[in-house]
């Protein structure tokens, strides 16, 4: 098991902000922002999103120019122009979005910026350079893959793992980490711990940003709390507990992670049923239940075969044998078409590229799956008025954060609102069944809590709710249920009351798995 290794005195610092002013279209979103990162040292960046962490992040690396104030690399005036500058000084960044090329194989894009030549001056690739580099970055992090695999190949954990390679291979003395745990399990962020460990064992400064406040305690030397563009906490992370990181990012306090539960699961009529749901290589003999207004829980390592379930059960991805039921009602091989005409709604976990139109507005985002439902007449028009007025309520309800939903782009929005853009395009075809795919990923802790309400609404209203998770704590909190996958078989399911985090891990981790209390 990983262990905080006890630190070195405090160096001088090798990067130094300071006064950070930045505005965009009249709005300021940073106010003096400032702090010190020492080498040796891992410093966390935290605050909710909206707050200022990706800006300061894109200050640093040349994507954004500062208004005022200043940034100190080494002593000397730091002042890069783009990225390329930010590379240039050794500052690598490993973003929450992967920048991989799913055509590509790992060792190109691990050397996208610049391959080894056999003759300096002629374009021709030190192929055996590359390979024995490659090689070298995947041990590194104990990644055991083929150099020449293609990404596209790859499980998300594992794309995650080159993206960190891939910053190792640029020497950088500084790695701003970006979220870079919500695609591994737990085996690879225990890995990705150690490498951070072993990185500021050789003098390399981290940054690293998370909404995973545990994570943060467990791993940083300091901690800095951004709200609302300002700095509002700057401490040891010693000195610091969840509680205050809490209070100090959402500015109250928030006595409970999870609200209050008021609402029980219905009797009589399962909203959905499946029974031995079979697709080789995939899922196995999956059975279960979800009645009306029960929040059922779907724990499990990755490829344990949670989302390819999802898949299936929305029509996305083909079964083999075994029967889906929708109240009752057989729902013969599903498309995403007929799956929402049975009132199955589904929140993809990739919400970027699968979730959303990206370049869109929010109002044509929430309005997308429901414009049959308000279209009517001759030639079935859309009634604009009608539909403008739904989007506009359900865009207050779930309370995306925007003045103007329909010149608001969703890409200029933070990750919590953009999950609730998603959420609430589904909502406004009240659905019978509503299947979440990781629907906290990559969100703060206030947008995590408004999320929570949402589902809690659904389930008072008698949704059946299905939300797959790799947090067991949100699970826990959140769920009536929790069935529990791996090699993509229910191997146990375990009801509120016996509820336990070690029995859930040991059910999703251990082959031999006693199967009783499903």
């Amino acid at each position: 098991m990983f262990q905080k290794q006890v630190q070195a005195p405090v160096q001088a610092p090798l990067l130094a902000i300071r006064g950070l002013c930045k505005s965009f279209f009249g709005v300021q979103v940073l106010h003096d922002v400032g702090f010190e990162l020492a080498p040796g040292r891992a410093l966390g960046l935290i605050g909710e999103n909206g707050s200022g962490k990706s800006t300061t992040m894109n200050i640093l690396g040349g994507i954004h120019q500062p208004d005022r104030g200043e940034m100190m690399l080494d002593g000397q005036p730091y002042r890069p122009r783009g990225p390329k500058d930010a590379e240039a000084a050794r500052i690598a960044f490993i973003h929450q979005e992967l920048n991989l090329f799913k055509n590509l194989s790992i060792e190109e894009n691990l050397f996208i910026g610049g391959f080894p030549k056999l003759v300096r001056g002629l374009p021709f690739i030190d192929r055996r350079k590359v390979r024995a580099r490659a090689k070298e970055l995947l041990a590194a992090i104990d990644l055991d893959l083929d150099p020449s695999t293609l990404v596209s190949r790859l499980s998300q954990g594992e794309r995650q793992l080159v993206e960190i390679a891939k910053a190792l291979g640029s020497d950088a003395r500084i790695v701003i980490f970006d979220e870079p745990t919500t695609s591994l399990t737990a085996r690879e962020t225990e890995r990705l711990f150690g490498q951070i460990q072993r990185l500021k064992g050789r003098g390399i400064a981290i940054v690293y940003i998370s909404h995973i406040l545990s994570d943060v305690m467990r791993l940083t030397d300091d901690i800095v709390v951004l709200r609302d563009g300002h700095v509002v906490a700057t401490a040891p992370t010693r000195q610091m507990t969840v509680d205050k990181l809490i209070t100090s990012m959402v500015g109250r306090t928030i006595d409970q992670i999870y609200p209050p539960r008021a609402s029980r699961p219905r009797e009589g009529q399962p909203v959905l049923e499946v029974e031995k749901l079979t697709q080789p290589g995939m899922i196995k003999d999956v059975s279960f239940q979800v009645r009306q207004g029960e929040v059922v829980g779907i724990s499990g390592l990755m490829g344990s075969g949670r989302s390819e379930m999802a898949r299936i059960l929305f029509g996305l991805d083909p079964y083999a044998s075994g029967r889906i039921l929708m109240d009752g009602q057989p729902l013969e091989r599903p498309t995403p078409e007929t799956a929402m005409a049975r009132g199955i709604a589904f929140l993809t976990e990739d919400r970027r590229a699968e979730g959303l139109m990206m370049d869109g507005p929010i109002a044509d985002n929430l309005a997308l799956p429901s414009l049959p439902n308000f279209a009517g007449g001759f030639g079935r028009l859309i009634e604009r008025t009608r539909l403008g007025d739904a989007v506009e309520r359900t865009g207050r309800d779930v309370q995306v954060n925007a003045r103007d939903f329909v010149q608001t782009l969703v890409k200029n929005l933070s990750g919590g609102n953009q999950q609730k853009v998603v959420i609430g395009k589904w909502l406004l075809r009240s659905p019978r069944l509503f299947i979440l795919d990781e629907p906290t990923r990559g969100i703060d802790v206030g947008a995590k809590y408004e999320v929570y309400k949402i589902i809690n609404e659904l389930a008072g209203q008698g949704t059946g709710v299905l939300v797959i998770s790799s947090e067991i704590e949100e699970l826990i909190g959140i769920c009536d249920r929790i069935l529990v996958m791996s090699h993509g078989e229910i191997r146990a399911g375990y009801e509120r009351a016996k509820f336990d985090r070690e029995r859930i891990m040991r059910s999703a981790m251990w082959d031999s798995v006693t199967k009783g209390g499903r």
